[in-house]
């Protein structure tokens, strides 16, 4: 302001006047001009600042157009053999609830009996209302569910394969009703088979798995998950991973069991890393595997609840184990010993990020050995499948768990 008073103050009387006759009009010449590039600047700030607020509103209404806002997903496996010993409520671990599960007869469809007076035990927990309560706790809870079929047989399995898309139709009849009345969102496909398998039958396999996909959207009934053993990506399994990654929703990759009831050693159930160092193979290995065929949008990290226990002549880890002495140690046992053993001598395996306990037998002399996961061993898979950037994390089993294993899980879903 006074800045401007000092350059009038230095314009004489004549030069005003004779400025009086040409300012005018040039200042309105430079007044339009300006108005005009000061509208177009103006008109084009504004539709740029509704066009990012027209986004980011979008953004806010659908959160699932923020990666950061979606909802990492969680898949509690619930047994129908744990319903018993099992909480009810699973809301703040779980985005999923899979109900294990149905199993095949060898044309394809759901199998309800054993034998005529006896029914089949998944079948019976389901349609008698034994699940009823973990299923109205997931609609409380907006859970979603999912229905697993399992089968192991090897016979049944070869029947299943002989005419792939025949018994995949079948399946499809006895499934689709079911997944209406319990409200299922999603079916899991759990066809375990562990021999050497022929191009034929991974073909035939592929092939049920898509007629089972077709059906599924057709009804719009839901999505398709299959679950694969890391092993079935170093050997020659049925499942093809390479050939049905455009065919499945999910894959769950079953990150447990490296070591198990019937290993001649002790050793890690679930080792994240030390495949080649302490351990023929690990998780890291798998996943990566397993990323060279499938979107990592696809592939969730399957954890366990659980380990196992055996018995040794020695006290060092990986010792060979006695024939016969492995079972499962569920995490809740495990917690349970150890409060109450004043013998066990606990450690941690580093590479593989699991715990393992040992403590003497008096009566045999013999040492027991057990490997578990826990809560530190589950917050290292949670931020390993962060990094990885994977759909999420699968858990095995529901009821297994101990007062502290599957805590790290309410703050990753």
């Amino acid at each position: 302001m006074n800045v401007d008073n000092a350059q009038m103050s230095e314009i004489s009387p004549q030069d005003s006047k004779k400025k009086s006759r040409v300012l005018p009009i040039s200042v309105v010449i430079l007044c339009i001009v300006i108005g005009l590039i000061f509208g177009f600047l103006l008109t084009y700030n504004v539709a740029i600042r509704d066009s990012r607020f027209t986004t980011l509103s979008k953004d806010i209404i659908n959160p699932l157009s923020h990666s950061f806002l979606q909802q990492k997903e969680v898949v509690g496996f619930l047994p129908y053999w744990l319903l018993s010993t099992n909480r009810k409520d699973y809301s703040d671990t779980i985005t999923t609830l899979a109900y294990f599960s149905l199993t095949f007869n060898e044309d394809g469809t759901i199998k309800t009996h054993n034998n005529p007076q006896e029914l089949e035990p998944g079948w019976y927990a389901l349609t008698s209302g034994k699940v009823d309560e973990f299923f109205a706790e997931a609609k409380e809870h907006t859970i979603q569910r999912s229905l697993v079929l399992f089968e192991g047989n090897e016979e049944t399995i070869d029947a299943l394969m002989s005419d792939p898309v025949v018994h995949a139709q079948n399946f499809m009849n006895d499934v689709l009703p079911l997944m209406k009345t319990y409200q299922f969102t999603d079916l899991n496909i759990d066809i375990e088979s562990v021999r050497e398998a022929s191009p034929e039958a991974q073909l035939a396999y592929t092939q049920f798995l898509s007629e089972v996909k077709n059906r599924l959207t057709e009804a719009q009934a839901g999505t398709l998950t299959v679950d694969i053993a890391p092993s079935a990506l170093i050997h020659t399994r049925l499942m093809n991973l390479e050939m049905i990654a455009p065919i499945v929703d999910k894959v769950v990759l079953m990150g447990y069991d490296y070591h198990y009831s019937g290993s001649l050693v002790t050793g890690p159930v679930s080792p994240l890393y030390g495949g080649g160092v302490e351990s023929e193979f690990d998780i890291d290995q798998a996943v990566n595997l397993a990323l060279t065929y499938l979107p990592k949008e696809k592939l969730m990290l399957g954890i366990p609840a659980y380990g196992y226990q055996w018995e040794t002549l020695q006290t060092a880890t990986r010792s060979a184990t006695l024939p016969g002495s492995g079972i499962t140690a569920s995490t809740k046992r495990v917690e349970e010993l150890l409060s109450s053993c004043f013998t066990c001598i606990v450690g941690t395996d580093l590479m593989a990020h699991e715990q393992y306990l040992l403590y003497p037998d008096e009566e045999t002399g013999t040492y027991h050995q057990i490997f578990y996961p826990d809560e530190a061993a589950t917050r290292a898979k949670i931020e390993y499948v962060s990094k990885k950037k994977l759909l999420g994390l699968a858990v095995w089993a529901l009821g297994y768990e101990d007062s502290s294993v599957l805590l790290p899980l309410s703050e990753y879903k």
